[in-house]
């Protein structure tokens, strides 16, 4: 990666960026409000030609939403239906006549497998564990063997408060980029923080805009600053990734596939929510560590919320008794968010959807990230009822 970003340079030019997309560069950026936004390093991102693995993967604007109102029982999801409802997507996205093979179309026993899931909510609103268990029985009878797994987020020890434990995931290497000692501290004997091992300076997201944190903030950080480095996760431990947020809303948008993605790949994100939310979930993505790794993306909506996200708050939280399943993070997230708009106008939290909603969606489906407009996508509805 070219160590210093310069404005627009070999964007429209670059191998990943076809006719369409530079065509909406002026839409995305070029409007009164975007001029005042910070500038970043979107253009590095395709200096590295696009593969047949990069987003939207093998099936774009597919999307399979599967509907079981048994899956959660008393607030719980029940692991029986989890399987049931996991296989029938994967069946139904592929056109497989197995499960095995279904989860053959994208990873291999070769592959290092990386769960990316969301633990943010803890025990409440988190990736449900019982689905992760589902996810790694069938890899697992697809030959994909448990050492060549690994769960991971950027906090460790928030994999461990939603329940992803050594004790429950044995032999599943679970790993996260901000990380503690057994004693509780982020520090090693000399002061030099855990997560600084964790992290890959040849990849970064670099925003000019910047904050200074605390010490108290800045191990959740690992680093202030106009750099955001990737998780060497993402850059060099996983050859493979699948993207398992939850079915949540942030105010009247979602925070879904590539938000689950973007910030949770990153560091330093505490500067980038107020000025550049929306560009850094459709723009991190587009590098390389993420869009030429992740092959599936499966929205955990069993349990969700309709407002109140992306945080825990128990009087929003639902049963969604869904999962939504494609290689396409884009088209997920729309159906996603279609889902979430109208419990939001049902709950009254909303009149009607905003246009704002799918400003992010746009500008990644301008990004070649996947599919945005609602009539191309094909959305498979499979009800067990």
């Amino acid at each position: 990666m070219a160590s210093t970003p310069s404005p627009r340079r070999r964007f429209l030019k670059s191998a990943g960026l076809g006719t369409a997309a530079a065509m909406l560069l002026p839409h995305m950026r070029g409007t009164a409000d975007d001029t005042k936004k910070p500038g970043t390093n979107i253009e590095d991102a395709f200096d590295i030609p696009r593969s047949e693995a990069s987003m939207p993967g093998r099936y774009p604007g597919r999307v399979v939403d599967v509907f079981d109102p048994a899956s959660v029982a008393d607030g719980v999801p029940v692991a029986e239906r989890c399987g049931i409802m996991l296989a029938e997507a994967m069946r139904s996205l592929t056109g497989s006549a197995s499960v095995a093979e279904a989860w053959r179309q994208f990873v291999s026993p070769d592959d290092v497998v990386g769960l990316k899931v969301n633990p943010v909510g803890g025990a409440l609103l988190s990736t449900s564990p019982v689905l992760v268990e589902a996810i790694i029985t069938q890899l697992e009878d697809a030959g994909i063997p448990r050492a060549n797994i690994m769960i991971w987020d950027r906090r460790e020890f928030q994999l461990h408060e939603a329940g992803f434990t050594a004790e429950r995931f044995p032999g599943i290497t679970i790993r996260g980029t901000e990380c503690k000692d057994s004693q509780g501290s982020f520090r090693d004997e000399t002061g030099r923080l855990y997560s600084e091992d964790r992290i890959d300076r040849d990849w970064y997201y670099w925003a000019d805009c910047e904050e200074s944190y605390d010490e108290e903030t800045l191990p959740y950080m690992v680093n202030d600053g106009k750099y955001s480095y990737f998780s060497s996760i993402v850059t060099k431990d996983v050859t493979k990734i699948i993207n398992i947020p939850i079915l949540k809303n942030a105010g009247s948008t979602v925070t879904l596939c590539l938000k689950n993605l973007a910030y949770g790949a990153i560091t330093n994100t505490g500067r980038l929510h107020r000025p550049l939310w929306a560009d850094t979930c459709a723009q991190v993505p587009c590098f390389a560590p993420l869009r030429d790794k992740v092959v599936l993306n499966i929205v955990d909506g069993m349990m969700g919320c309709y407002h109140g996200g992306p945080g825990a708050n128990p009087q929003f939280i639902i049963p969604y008794h869904r999962l939504l399943v494609g290689s396409d993070p884009v088209a997920v997230d729309r159906i996603g968010l279609d889902i979430v708009e109208k419990k939001r106008v049902e709950m009254k939290m909303q009149e009607k959807p905003s246009p704002r909603a799918t400003g992010f969606l746009d500008m990644a489906a301008g990004y070649q990230l996947g599919v945005a407009d609602m009539e191309s996508i094909q959305r498979t509805s499979i009800d067990l009822s």
